[in-house]
């Protein structure tokens, strides 16, 4: 029904056209019900083995029957991919009017979707996309075609290979002599987290002549069965555990990686003391805005940044340092805003004071890993980010640094910033209903003060006499968001609209009670302050439903849900601690086990325990002195702390 809503809206929008084609991508993943929702139905389950390409396959007979032709990865061949970006590329490239993406990105392997492309190869923003809505609400009748038959026909295509070559060939020429990899190069460990990445980033690394190695398992694999909690997310820490296990031992001091549909991008670095550090998006976005604009043996780019309002306002002065460059940093989020900018170029010469041309874009880029560096492609790519940042870690590894310190010394030179994305995720119903009831208090009683701060100013998108009146519906969602200024933080809230989840942004900005110093020590100092900070925030935000977590749940993994995280602060810990203290269980694989059972929940289908050892690290030290005599909580102490 979605991909005939799609074809009306085409034939729609394009009413003159007689050659109209789009573009199908899709990503790895099977649906085998892994989390057993629906184990009620048995091993009948008729969508069980449903993957992405199937659905792509069938959307294709859709459009065919629609007199729509459709550009597909190997149409004969069941198990091939496309990944977002070169989706995007190829729907400019293709002189295409659309396309879609069968996948559901970085979310678990059982999770299925359809994002929806225009002609300039970015998703639509209001009120086209409410134009889209109505039309794919209003089918009441599905055309299609066999797909042999439409493939007999000419009206299901495969994509010439040139235009692979051709992406290749433009990131290739970007880079230039950038750095040519050595001999003695350390190797690089990137792994697609089982999805479609090593089309893309994996091949502009080749091409480039990077040394790289994949962890074990972890190719195209639509189970997502060796990644840590099925969370293929370069946002999660957990996610690249065994591909840091794999780097120690081959002597790599560096791990990449990208989401199923290869459009995020995500960075892990070894440190002296054989610890690794998790880059988050905003780091990952001042290192290569910096590297592209400032650094004196990158390529001292000139020209226009785009970036959410709510990813770091340090690109904002990497910008101002720069000269001769333009910044547009007050985009809601979602990088279909970034790309409308490009859009607005294109068309008027200017987006609101800013005159320049899209191919002055030199990044970008949100807090959620994603980058552009290219304005034909108008979505996130990893292959970029991937090639820069392997250039980068390999110059500093000859000069006896690490990226780590390249960030640190960002923030020496440019000022102390720092950022801390946080989610609250609920169930159900009831969670829907939370969300909202935070979202309506923080409107009808907006906070004075956080976390000791006063608030000076408060900003509501949805404020019509601020920022105009609503496009459309679908531009009631993006514009749910609502921001408070503080002395030295800017936060932000808003909540998902397909999930009962609130996201929360807290952005510490440069002021005379912000930490000072020099290298890793000034960032430590940061983090800590904003970490603190956050932690109160999103407590804050649980007393509008009369809530809290204590310190060990607000360290568990934010991909778990408020009633998993609530049900182990006041149940597990309590009888943890009480099972110690009784001698309940004599070895550390029997006490282990118990834990997976009891908090299972956490995560359906995969195994729990990676997200629950930073709080038991917590607890456990806590514990120490009172439990000094139990043998088992050093070694649970141990355990926690791998």
């Amino acid at each position: 029904m979605t991909v005939q809503g799609h074809c009306n809206h085409l034939r729609e929008a394009f009413p003159d056209r007689r050659d109209m084609a789009v573009v199908v991508a899709n990503d790895v993943r099977v649906f085998h019900d892994i989390a057993g929702i629906y184990k009620f139905l048995g091993s009948d389950h008729p969508l069980l083995g449903v993957s992405s390409r199937s659905l792509a396959r069938l959307a294709c007979e859709v459009y065919a029957g629609n007199g729509i032709a459709t550009y597909i990865n190997e149409p004969d061949n069941d198990d091939a991919l496309m990944t977002t970006p070169m989706l995007s590329y190829l729907i400019n490239e293709l002189k295409a009017i659309g396309g879609i993406n069968l996948s559901a990105s970085h979310n678990p392997p059982d999770d299925n979707g359809v994002k929806v492309y225009d002609q300039f190869g970015s998703q639509p923003v209001a009120p086209q996309d409410q134009h889209l809505s109505d039309a794919m609400a209003a089918v009441r009748d599905v055309r299609m075609m066999d797909f042999e038959k439409a493939r007999q026909a000419g009206m299901i295509r495969g994509v010439p290979a040139e235009y692979h070559e051709k992406y290749l060939k433009t990131y290739k020429t970007m880079f230039g002599d950038l750095y040519q990899p050595q001999p003695n190069d350390p190797p690089i460990v990137y792994t697609p987290l089982c999805g479609c990445g090593l089309t893309n980033a994996g091949t502009i690394l080749t091409r480039l002549g990077f040394h790289f190695q994949v962890p074990p398992g972890q190719g195209p694999d639509g189970t997502f069965n060796a990644i840590p909690l099925k969370a293929p997310n370069p946002e999660v820490p957990q996610s690249t555990k065994p591909a840091k296990v794999f780097a120690d031992e081959i002597g790599s001091s560096i791990v990449l990686c990208s989401d199923p549909d290869a459009d995020r991008v995500g960075l892990e670095v070894k440190l002296e003391d054989g610890t690794w550090y998790h880059f988050d998006g905003d780091q990952i976005a001042a290192v290569l805005t910096y590297y592209l604009m400032l650094d004196p043996e990158g390529p001292r780019m000139r020209g226009l940044v785009i970036e959410t309002l709510v990813t770091t306002k340090l690109l904002g002065a990497i910008v101002a340092r720069a000269e001769n460059s333009w910044i547009v940093d007050d985009l809601l989020v979602g990088f279909k805003y970034l790309s409308d900018v490009l859009k607005q170029l294109d068309d008027n010469g200017h987006y609101k004071a800013i005159k320049c041309s899209s191919e002055d874009l030199v990044i970008a880029t949100e807090e959620s890993h994603g980058i552009a560096v290219i304005p034909t492609i108008r979505d996130k790519d990893s292959a970029p980010a991937c090639m820069y940042l392997a250039a980068l870690q390999q110059r500093l590894h000859h000069g006896g640094s690490t990226l780590l310190d390249y960030y640190a010394k960002i923030l020496e030179e440019v000022g102390s910033y720092d950022t801390m994305p946080r989610s609250i995720m609920m169930t159900g119903v009831d969670g829907m209903l939370k969300k909202d009831q935070i979202m309506n208090s923080i409107r009808e009683k907006p906070f004075e003060a956080i976390g000791g701060q006063r608030v000076h100013k408060v900003v509501d998108y949805w404020d019509q006499d601020m920022f105009g009146p609503f496009l459309s519906e679908t531009e009631k969602l993006p514009r749910n968001v609502v921001q408070f200024f503080l002395d030295s933080y800017v936060v932000t809230i808003r909540p998902s609209g397909t999930e009962p989840k609130l996201k929360l942004y807290c952005q510490l900005l440069p002021h005379e009670d912000t930490p000072t110093g020099k290298g890793r020590e000034l960032l430590r100092k940061l983090r800590e302050k904003t970490e603190v900070f956050a932690k109160a925030f999103y407590n804050d935000l649980l007393n509008r439903i009369e809530l809290s977590l204590d310190e060990a749940a607000l360290l568990l993994p934010d991909i778990i849900d408020l009633d998993n995280k609530i049900h182990f602060q006041e149940h597990t810990l309590i009888e943890l601690k009480q099972a110690l203290e009784a001698g309940r269980f004599n070895t550390l694989d029997s006490l282990l086990a118990w834990l997976e059972t009891e908090v299972a929940p956490m995560t359906p289908g995969a195994n729990p325990l990676p997200a629950i050892k930073a709080p038991i690290a917590y607890v456990t030290a806590q514990w120490a002195g009172k439990l000094e005599n139990v043998s088992l909580l050093t070694e649970l102490q141990s355990w926690a702390a791998q």
